[in-house]
């Protein structure tokens, strides 16, 4: 069975894993044209935006998980799913720099000083851009060893998010302490002597 969908997942190109990957965005414009966005349409863009970011960015961390347990290969698609990760989360910040704050950088530094969470996505962000602009093969053969060391990033970036999209709750809602529980349930799996101790 694994074996078969392997060999289906070859004859797909990472390209088209890049425009399945528009699909939400796609959806997320539909809604807004629609009026079925929800009350607030700038709050109902940004959240969808992030929530798609964090969708992906988890999405790349179950690849090496899957592979272990279950031989599913979806290396090839790791790449596409890491760029499209990035591309929703610069547009949720773009969503609320021009949007929500109308591009009044005063008034954005001041809601960063109300609503500390901003940091904690920003700063997820900056982690992402370093690692969004050496995707490519001609950084992989230059950074060597040092590419994948500069890739872990991705572990602090996603547990930035993560806690940045519970902190702006009000109250934790099951949605997000799932979320919560699925990153340290990845994390735990690509880590796994981070809760198993060491003999000795």
């Amino acid at each position: 069975m694994i074996a078969r969908l392997n060999a289906t997942l070859r004859r797909l190109p990472p390209g088209a894993v890049y425009l399945l990957g528009l699909l939400p965005l796609a959806w997320i414009v539909w809604l807004t044209l629609s009026g079925g966005i929800g009350v607030d349409p700038v709050k109902g863009i940004e959240h969808r935006l992030g929530k798609v970011g964090l969708w992906f960015l988890a999405g790349g961390l179950t690849i090496t998980p899957l592979l272990r347990l279950t031989r599913l290969n979806l290396i090839r698609y790791r790449r596409a799913i890491g760029l499209l990760a990035f591309f929703y989360i610069a547009l949720h910040l773009v969503a609320w720099v021009w949007l929500d704050m109308g591009l009044l950088w005063r008034q954005a530094a001041s809601d960063l000083v109300k609503r500390p969470y901003l940091v904690l996505g920003i700063s997820a962000f900056a982690l992402l851009i370093p690692l969004a602009l050496t995707s490519n093969d001609a950084s992989v053969r230059r950074l060597r060893a040092g590419w994948r060391r500069l890739h872990r990033l991705v572990y602090p970036a996603v547990l930035l998010g993560v806690a940045h999209y519970l902190w702006q709750m009000k109250v934790i809602s099951p949605e997000g302490w799932t979320w919560a529980a699925a990153v340290a349930a990845l994390l735990a799996l690509r880590f796994p002597g981070l809760i198993r101790p060491s003999r000795g």
